[in-house]
C-alpha cells in the first residue's frame, strides 16, 4: 500500500510535546517501510485546503493519521479526519466524531456522567458545578482542549473556598491553558492508564494496565503527571514518575472494573483502532475516569507501546493491527488517486 503519514506541520518547530510528534512520524514511517509499504509524510495546517491539494497530488491508499493538533491548536484536531471523511479516504485511528467528543474534555465528562460512569465533579467556564462538592474543596484547573498535560504543574491544584473563587481561578488561568479551561475535583490517590488495541473481531483488547507511580515524592508535593513529568528530562517529576504494570492479586477486582469501564468508553465514544483511558483511584478504592484519549502516541517510549510490549506484541505487530482496523472501518470506495 501507499501510505501517507499526516501530522501537524507545527510538529517541526513547536513545543517539546509538539516536536515529539515528528519522532512518532519517523519511527512509524520506518516500521511501515520495513513492512513493505510505500511511505511519505505530509504536514497539515491552515488553511486546510493546502493540505487537501497536496494530498490529492500525492495520492495514496490510506492515511496514517498522526495529527495531534492543527497549527498547534488542540481544538482543531478533528478537522483533518473530518476532511478525510468528506474525501472518502480511509485513515487510521478513531473517526472524526469520536475525536471531537474526546478532545473537548468537558463534553467527555458530560457524556461519562450521563452514561452513569464515574468522573470527578467539575466546573466549566460558565461557572456551574457539575457533581457534589463540599467547600472548601481541592480542584485541579486544566485545559479543555489541549493534551500532553499542557500547563499542568503543582500549582494547578488549588484549594477553593467557594464557587466564586474557583470560577475566578479558571478564568485567570485560561490563557496559559490553550484559551479555555475548566476545573475538576482533585482525586488524591493512584493513577492508571488503560491502553486498548482493536482486535480482529473489531472489539478492543485491553493491554496490560499501567500504573503511574510517584517515587520518593516529598510530603506536600502533588502526585500528578504534569508537563514536566512528560517532557522535561532534567526535572524531578520526570525522573521520579515511573510506569509499572499492575499485576498484584490484591488489585484484581479494581483492575477488572477499570478494564470493563474502558471497554464501555470505547463503545460509548465510538473509538476505533487504538485508544487510552486514564483513571484516578481514591483512597477508598473508587475509580474515576479523567480522560478518554483516541489515537494516543505510538512512539517507542510512549505508554501505549510500553503496554503492547508488556503484552508480548512487537511494534510492527501493533502498527499492522492499526492498519487492519483502518481497512476494516473504511469505505471500499475510499481509494484516493492522483488528480493527474
Amino acid at each position: 500500500m501507499k501510505i501517507v503519514l499526516a501530522h501537524d506541520q507545527r510538529a517541526l518547530t513547536g513545543r517539546p510535546d509538539e516536536r515529539d510528534g515528528m519522532v512518532q512520524v519517523e519511527e512509524i514511517a520506518a516500521i511501515l517501510s520495513a513492512l513493505g509499504h510505500r511511505v511519505s509524510s505530509l504536514g497539515a495546517g491552515l488553511p486546510l485546503q493546502d493540505f487537501e491539494g497536496k494530498l490529492q497530488d500525492e495520492g495514496c491508499d490510506l492515511i496514517f493519521n498522526l495529527v495531534e493538533s492543527l497549527d498547534g491548536e488542540g481544538r482543531l484536531i478533528h478537522l483533518v479526519p473530518a476532511l478525510l471523511d468528506r474525501l472518502d479516504v480511509g485513515y487510521t485511528g478513531s473517526p472524526s466524531g469520536a475525536i471531537v467528543l474526546c478532545s473537548d474534555k468537558v463534553w467527555t465528562k458530560r457524556l461519562l456522567k450521563a452514561s452513569g460512569l464515574p468522573t470527578p465533579a467539575w466546573m466549566s467556564e460558565g461557572g456551574k458545578i457539575e457533581g457534589p462538592v463540599v467547600w472548601p474543596a481541592e480542584y485541579i484547573v486544566k485545559s479543555v482542549w489541549e493534551d500532553a498535560s499542557l500547563g499542568l504543574d503543582d500549582s494547578s491544584v488549588i484549594l477553593a473556598t467557594s464557587p466564586q473563587e474557583l470560577h475566578e481561578q479558571i478564568l485567570q488561568r485560561r490563557s496559559s491553558l490553550g484559551g479555555e479551561a475548566f476545573a475538576e475535583a482533585w482525586v488524591e490517590g493512584r493513577e492508571f492508564n488503560l491502553a486498548m488495541l482493536e482486535g480482529e473481531s473489531g472489539q478492543p483488547d485491553v493491554l496490560p494496565i499501567a500504573e503511574m507511580c510517584f517515587v520518593d515524592y516529598p510530603a506536600g508535593k502533588r502526585k500528578l503527571v504534569g508537563y514536566a513529568a512528560k517532557w522535561d528530562e532534567t526535572s524531578f517529576d520526570y525522573r521520579h514518575t515511573v510506569r509499572k504494570f499492575a499485576e498484584g492479586a490484591g488489585d484484581q477486582d479494581l483492575l477488572d472494573r477499570l478494564a470493563e469501564e474502558a471497554r464501555v468508553c470505547w463503545r460509548l465514544f465510538g473509538l476505533r483502532g487504538y485508544a487510552r483511558v486514564d483513571f484516578r483511584v481514591d483512597s477508598g478504592g473508587q475509580e474515576w475516569i479523567l480522560e478518554v484519549n483516541p489515537n494516543p502516541c505510538l512512539s517507542a517510549d510512549a505508554g501505549f507501546m510500553a503496554a503492547a510490549e508488556h503484552a508480548g506484541l512487537s511494534r510492527s505487530e501493533v502498527i499492522t493491527q492499526v492498519l487492519l482496523a483502518a481497512r476494516a472501518g473504511r469505505n471500499p470506495k475510499g481509494l484516493l488517486l492522483n488528480r493527474a
